[in-house]
């Protein structure tokens, strides 16, 4: 078998639902020479990058920091530093990640009930007020942004002041929205959040921020068996990042140097001038589609900025126009799956992939390739 002797991939346009595009400035701050995990250097750029965190997140909470894994690790720590066995755990679910979460707290010992929705619809925050009246949980986890479907599930702060009268936490997805839209932590009262480094912050998958209120932090407190997990107990996590920085883990360096210069990024745009970009360009995206005759699965009112999700009608070939996109445009974009399989598509505009001429230029290539199908 013959080797490969240089690493020489391809330079694509990624507009899928992750990771999106990386910006020059966060490559090369990857490129920066390593130091050590408990090197005073480093020790000063994660202060900075629980700052940067808490801005993004809108929030103050001293338990702010980027756990090492992906968005799945943010998912599983969101849930098993708050779930011992027996502890009733309501998973409000309306997609494909809604059920991962479902899926991860009964691993963990807890009595799932799940409140469904179909894929591409969402909750009435009444729905879900209604659920937990019905029973006493432990906590609430639903999802922010469904990736598999493009969905924004509005109303947090309703839900969440529902969930806290019944004395619940609440556990918050925002892996598809940190960064793209608003996310406010303190106003809507979440409890615990998660995202990834890789979609709306434009940076490599590898770390997942994550933010924890007080009440959160005193139910961790209060907790009667160990958490379940060792690598992302968040006990052992916070001793790491907050003084006197006692070893945990042997952090990834170069993506902490990343996640820094991509937060970095977002504090110089600004978040309202962010969003407000995300927005422009997703109606941009949406007007072409519907031009093309692929109207978006998600209503307006609860339509994703940073992942839309058209209609791809019986006629059209959905694996033969992704490939050619790839081959032909050096475009990703991502099918659906689950119930959706077939049925849509996945474009992402997130981050530094949330561009005026990545729209035009995909919509261009859609064009000649529906054309000539």
């Amino acid at each position: 078998m013959d080797m490969i002797s240089d690493l020489n991939t391809s330079s694509r346009f990624l507009l899928g639902p992750g990771p999106s595009m990386v910006p020059p400035r966060v490559l090369r701050a990857m490129a920066s020479p390593l130091v050590g995990h408990l090197d005073p250097e480093f020790l000063q750029l994660m202060q900075e990058e629980q700052t940067l965190l808490r801005l993004v997140f809108q929030t103050d909470n001293e338990l702010t920091l980027a756990l090492p894994g992906t968005g799945t690790s943010g998912m599983e720590a969101a849930l098993c530093n708050f779930i011992e066995p027996g502890d009733a755990v309501l998973v409000a679910s309306m997609g494909f990640f809604g059920e991962r979460l479902a899926e991860i707290a009964g691993r963990y010992g807890a009595q799932v009930e799940r409140l469904e929705r179909p894929w591409g619809e969402t909750f009435d925050p009444a729905e879900i007020e209604a659920a937990l009246k019905a029973r006493k949980y432990k906590l609430l986890a639903l999802v922010h942004a469904e990736t598999s479907t493009g969905a924004l599930q509005t109303g947090i702060p309703e839900i969440a002041s529902a969930a806290h009268a019944q004395g619940a936490l609440v556990v918050l997805d925002t892996v598809t929205s940190l960064g793209g839209l608003p996310v406010e932590i303190d106003h809507w009262d979440v409890d615990v959040a998660y995202s990834a480094a890789q979609k709306s912050l434009s940076c490599p998958p590898g770390l997942a921020p994550i933010t924890v209120s007080e009440r959160a932090r005193q139910a961790l407190r209060q907790r009667k068996t160990p958490v379940a997990n060792w690598y992302l107990d968040l006990n052992g996590l916070e001793k790491y990042w907050e003084a006197p920085h006692a070893y945990h883990h042997t952090a990834p360096i170069s993506l902490h140097y990343a996640l820094r210069e991509g937060l970095r990024i977002v504090e110089e745009e600004g978040l309202e001038p962010r969003f407000a970009r995300h927005r422009a360009f997703a109606e941009m995206l949406w007007e072409g589609l519907e031009n093309l005759d692929l109207p978006l699965l998600i209503p307006l009112a609860q339509r994703l900025p940073t992942l839309s999700t058209p209609q791809i009608p019986p006629s059209i070939d959905d694996a033969a126009v992704r490939r050619r996109l790839l081959d032909e445009y050096n475009i990703e974009i991502a099918a659906g799956f689950g119930p959706l399989k077939g049925k849509i598509w996945r474009i992402g505009l997130m981050g530094h992939s949330s561009r005026r001429e990545h729209v035009r230029l995909l919509l261009g290539a859609l064009e000649d390739i529906l054309a000539s199908a």
